[in-house]
């Protein structure tokens, strides 16, 4: 068993005898704060109109609401699809929340066929985040929904 397929069981097992959302949401993002490598935030913005607002978090202080015309997280609200960032400041729009963030991961999060929220995962490092990183943290975000009734 590799390490994904490790965690993946172990994150299951976590959430398995819960069905609250935001305690779910919560340590969801605890978990993945703790596993991934070289992470500075790991938390949950969900959808309120046109606009992404604060949910469930690890690390520093976190921008209250993002506009889905800013940001990383809007581009992924008005695309309705993952984006890996390999360093932020050269991202148009790129809303600077913690200074010493250098790339970003934002997987978008549905429910009931609808954009719910979106999944954002920073990094003080350059270019942290590839593909093997996307495909974990939709395999967490499947799980994650099988909670979701």
């Amino acid at each position: 068993m590799d390490f994904q397929e490790l965690k993946l069981k172990q994150y299951a097992a976590l959430i398995e005898d819960e069905n609250d959302e935001i305690a779910l949401l919560a340590n969801t993002s605890a978990f993945l704060y703790e596993i991934l490598e070289d992470v500075s935030w790991v938390g949950f913005y969900f959808v309120k109109e046109n606009e992404l607002v604060l949910g469930p978090f690890q690390g520093k202080t976190a921008c209250y609401r993002i506009p889905f015309s800013k940001g990383v997280c809007g581009w992924v609200a008005r695309n309705k699809k993952a984006i890996i960032v390999p360093n932020v400041h050269e991202f148009e729009g790129h809303i600077a929340c913690d200074s010493s963030s250098k790339s970003e991961i934002v997987l978008p999060i549905f429910k009931d066929g609808k954009l719910y929220a979106v999944l954002d995962v920073d990094s003080t490092e350059l270019d942290n985040f590839c593909i093997l990183e996307q495909v974990f943290l939709g395999e967490i975000l499947e799980i994650l929904q099988t909670k979701w009734k």
